[in-house]
């Protein structure tokens, strides 16, 4: 019998191919160690990202291939992550320390956004990732109250004049509803909404962040060109409601950030239907379906549906994301499932490879 090499367990692997990027993981520079002992055999591969909900598929396949390997019996995989950062498409790039920047907008106000951001960047950070949320809904900044973050909590200032973002369930966030009183009105044009949106960027001390998910105000106004103008952007995530009055506006949101040169990593459907809890019939309050079509139309990634609840409205008025309070409800898995696509498009986008669309 022909004793065991690291050449040969190379080889084995070659035929495990990631299942979104379609090509073999020693290629893609996933498998970080090989330890042999005998005949046991150890593998260590290194995901794109802590969030990729095909983990245990890729680890199932890693330890069949090496098991087919000739002389192999007992192999263990260790499964790790390192989040890479997109390719910077403009002359600026990312903050120091900050591997991908992803916008979360919307056509118009009153579909979730805020919310849908909220979930997604616990959910990202439930996984074991790095992840800021910066909000930049300078004229109506929901994301202290929708991460129960006291009103007198303000953040610090480094000795280098950095301010410090507040922490809540394991996020770093930054918003203007920390730096002034709850009822104060934001009265300010395009200058100064500019230099809010520099400042939350470049002054804040974020660290190292996997992702830095910045929640936007509607539209497609000063705040979502400053955005572009100033960091580079891995992406964005547009949201919607399935009715065609919000679906009309996503198109538009859709098309200024192509216009941008801002990859559309995908758009969510919130409030896609009511399951009632008492019989489990499903009504589409607001329609259904209309978040796929119009991804469909524009070629963009369709991340997924999130149905209507009433504790996501709770969670957000308590301070305590669904994704927490109730993490085994629908709608939860949901935005969790739509966090490991968010990463698997972000992963693509990294590694240069053309996004599929999730059907």
């Amino acid at each position: 019998m022909n004793a065991l090499t690291k050449e040969s367990i190379l080889d084995s692997l070659r035929t495990v191919k990631d299942p979104d990027l379609q090509r073999d993981i020693v290629s893609l520079g996933m498998v970080k160690d090989i330890v042999l002992q005998g005949n046991r055999v150890s593998v260590r591969v290194e995901l794109t990202t802590p969030a990729c909900p095909l983990k245990e598929q890729i680890k199932q396949d890693v330890v069949r291939a090496v098991t087919g390997v000739e002389g192999v019996k007992e192999v263990s995989v260790e499964m790790t992550a390192n989040v890479r950062s997109a390719p910077s498409l403009l002359p600026q790039s990312s903050p120091s320390g900050i591997r991908n920047v992803v916008a979360v907008g919307s056509g118009k106000g009153g579909v979730g956004k805020s919310t849908v951001c909220v979930n997604l960047a616990v959910a990202l950070a439930q996984t074991g990732a790095k992840v800021g949320i910066m909000d930049a809904d300078i004229y109506g900044p929901n994301i202290p109250l929708m991460l129960g973050i006291p009103q007198d909590r303000k953040p610090g200032v480094t000795e280098e004049e950095k301010i410090v973002p507040l922490e809540a369930y394991g996020l770093k966030a930054i918003s203007m509803g920390m730096l002034v009183a709850s009822d104060a009105p934001m009265i300010w044009r395009g200058p100064m909404l500019h230099s809010a949106v520099t400042q939350f960027l470049q002054k804040v001390e974020w660290g190292e962040l996997d992702y830095l998910l910045v929640d936007l105000p509607p539209g497609t106004g000063d705040v979502q060109l400053s955005l572009v103008q100033t960091v580079s952007v891995a992406g964005a995530v547009v949201v919607t409601t399935p009715q065609e009055v919000a679906l009309m506006d996503v198109r538009k949101a859709i098309a200024m950030f192509k216009k941008t040169n801002v990859p559309i990593l995908g758009v969510v459907e919130n409030m896609s239907a009511f399951a009632c809890p008492h019989c489990g019939k499903e009504t589409p309050i607001f329609s259904h379906g209309g978040g796929r079509e119009s991804a469909k139309k524009w070629e963009v990634p369709f991340l997924g549906e999130i149905p209507i609840d009433p504790r996501i409205r709770e969670g957000g008025d308590s301070g305590r994301p669904l994704v927490l309070a109730y993490p085994d409800s629908p709608a939860a898995k949901q935005f969790t499932a739509v966090a490991g696509v968010l990463a698997q498009q972000i992963s693509i986008h990294a590694l240069g490879v053309e996004p599929c669309q999730k059907s």
